[in-house]
């Protein structure tokens, strides 16, 4: 018996990956975080599967679940929303199973911040801009942020942020930022990337509060913030500059690197 744990992706019900949509199929049993992922993944499930929306479980009702399943000598999937690197309580439920002895899979998926670039139509890395992407959020309810871990040690960086789990906290972030960022730095507001409601606010530090409070959002909003945002006098890579030597266009290269 193994559990799969599965990234269901940002929203849209297409984005699961091929790999987590085939397990899907095949498991008689489903765990499904029913606040975030879209019910349209459960079609997947086999005929006659168990099928449990874990969003009013504890742990221990989870583990439970697991331990029903393993007694049947049932394969589970775990669904969960986004990736399951970042932020996805996948950690404690592992240290679970290890305890226990039961065997688990991870099948990675597409993250938010992804798929908020993706409605953005923008990179998040450009040449001589931003070259670092930093995940973060702000401390909360659910767990406070490590010492060192703040808005502006990040921010000292230049890179792009993509803050999570902090729309509730705009002032805050906006007020951290911007004396490192420049109030005119743009800014992105992602709500349900890739969900039908999904909605975008644009702006920069000066006035995306305001922007944000004629619009309100709460929970599923990815923050961006960053230069790559607005930039569009950024040079060109290299990659795909006819001068530029690389192993798949020049005969004996011997360079180092990716390209």
């Amino acid at each position: 018996m193994t559990v799969h744990f599965i990234g269901a992706g940002p929203g849209a019900p297409d984005l699961i990956t091929v790999r987590g949509r085939d397990l899907v199929a095949r498991c008689p049993v489903c765990l499904y975080a029913g606040s975030l992922v879209p019910r349209e993944i459960l079609a997947h499930c086999p005929p006659g599967a168990r099928i449990v929306d874990t969003a009013p479980l504890s742990l221990e009702a989870i583990a439970a679940e697991y331990e029903r399943a393993e007694a049947a000598g049932q394969d589970v999937t775990r669904l969960h929303s986004g990736d399951l690197s970042v932020w996805s309580a996948m950690g404690e439920q592992l240290r679970l199973l290890r305890e226990r002895g039961i065997a688990y899979t991870i099948t990675p998926g597409v993250p938010s911040f992804a798929a908020a670039a993706a409605a953005l139509g923008r990179e998040l890395t450009l040449p001589e801009v931003a070259q670092s992407v930093v995940l973060t959020r702000t401390s909360g309810s659910a767990s406070s942020m490590p010492e060192g871990e703040t808005l502006s040690a990040f921010a000292r960086t230049g890179a792009t942020l993509a803050i999570h789990l902090s729309v509730h906290a705009l002032d805050r972030v906006v007020a951290e930022l911007t004396p490192h960022y420049g109030p005119d730095c743009p800014v992105a507001i992602v709500y349900r990337a890739s969900w039908p409601d999904e909605r975008i606010l644009r702006g920069t530090l000066g006035d995306i509060a305001a922007e944000a409070a004629r619009s309100p959002m709460e929970r599923t909003a990815v923050i961006l913030v960053g230069r790559a945002l607005g930039s569009e006098d950024f040079r060109n890579s290299a990659l795909y500059d006819a001068d530029y030597a690389r192993r798949f266009r020049t005969p004996g290269w011997r360079g180092t690197g990716e390209a």
